[in-house]
């Protein structure tokens, strides 16, 4: 399996054209395919520029691709970050992608095109090599997909993003694959698609996790535009402000219609407390969102603590009410008295039975 494409971070402007922009056509359908042809007719071979002459794994530099600066002897390093281009629906874009091997063995590099897309963390990854794109990546056209360049030397590979005729305007994110020698590397294409554009993001799911000292939240792109989101943090306790950091540029590419989870650290958080946590997010074009999330702050294992306190005095309590309920209680004087004037009257009650008896049988009283 080829490893992982590493991407350079996209600029925060993606949609300002470059100083050689991609060259935009829209003609008719036989009159484009022969320009395309054209276009795509030879892979062209430049000496490269100052390349030491090392073996491969001997210090020398790896082989590269980055967009094509012109010129055929100008140092790559100097032109372009990224392809930038701009068509309506049905155009035909056409640029060059430079591929130098520095070494002094011939490279073969492989291409291939690809969709960007968000991480759920954010990061911007692009569709693996056994996945099949469905936008900017589906469009790309490579006058050769394998290109053997020889030593010390550039090849020029032409290119074509054919933009379809029903694509949605805005901004499609996508790149330019290319792996050999068991490297993989990729160079961004950042094509924005003629048309009416809105920039919108949503801030959802905002929660306080105490226990991890962090605020947790999702950012959710509605519109068409790449944006870069800025952040501001307001939170309020019951006794007044806990936090409030200004608004600051977050590390993160939102492309079109996706959705990432980040955390905002917030390690002074109290242990007991009920507050009220306020995100903004905002980005260029107007963008602008605000959600809030509450949380109620107990300090469970102190309560746990005390609870169980409570607990054992309670069962002490009941234990001691239950020992005296069942304890006889001991007869005082006055009980005493009333036992024998109780005692002294059934004396007297058998004495005076004891004499009737006597006296119905006529014996002597």
């Amino acid at each position: 399996m080829p490893p992982k494409p590493s991407m350079p971070p996209m600029p925060p402007e993606p949609s300002v054209p470059p100083k050689r922009p991609m060259r935009s056509a829209v003609r008719a359908a036989t009159a484009r395919a022969g320009a395309v042809r054209g276009a795509l007719c030879a892979v062209a071979l430049v000496a490269a520029a100052a390349a030491p002459a090392h073996a491969d794994g001997g210090g020398s530099a790896p082989w590269t691709v980055a967009p094509s600066a012109g010129g055929g002897t100008r140092p790559v390093r100097d032109g372009r970050p990224a392809f930038y281009a701009e068509g309506t629906p049905g155009s035909v874009l056409q640029d060059t992608l430079s591929v130098t091997n520095p070494g002094p063995k011939p490279r073969t590099v492989s291409l291939r095109g690809a969709d960007a897309d968000n991480t759920a963390s954010g990061a911007v990854s692009v569709t693996p090599a056994k996945g099949r794109p469905k936008d900017t990546g589906a469009w790309l056209t490579f006058a050769r997909r394998q290109v053997t360049v020889p030593p010390r030397t550039r090849a020029e590979v032409p290119f074509t993003v054919t933009v379809p005729a029903g694509a949605l305007p805005g901004d499609h994110p996508g790149a330019i694959v290319a792996s050999g020698g068991g490297r993989t590397v990729g160079v961004r294409v950042h094509l924005r698609v003629g048309g009416p554009t809105l920039s919108a993001l949503t801030v959802e799911r905002v929660k306080l996790d105490a226990d991890a000292d962090r605020i947790t939240y999702d950012l959710v792109n509605r519109g068409n535009t790449v944006l870069t989101p800025r952040l501001a943090v307001h939170v309020e306790g019951l006794f007044g402000t806990l936090l409030d950091r200004p608004a600051r540029t977050l590390p993160v590419e939102l492309l079109p219609g996706r959705r990432v989870s980040l955390t905002e650290p917030w390690k002074d958080a109290p242990a007991l407390d009920a507050v009220d946590v306020e995100l903004t997010a905002t980005a260029a074009g107007g963008a602008r969102d605000t959600a809030s999330g509450s949380a109620r702050l107990v300090p469970w294992g102190a309560v746990a603590g005390v609870g169980a306190l409570l607990l054992g005095a309670a069962g002490g309590v009941i234990a001691l009410v239950r020992r005296r309920r069942r304890r006889p209680e001991e007869p005082g004087p006055e009980a005493h008295r009333e036992a024998e004037d109780h005692q002294e009257a059934k004396d007297q009650q058998e004495d005076s039975a004891q004499e009737l008896a006597r006296a119905g049988t006529g014996g002597e009283l």
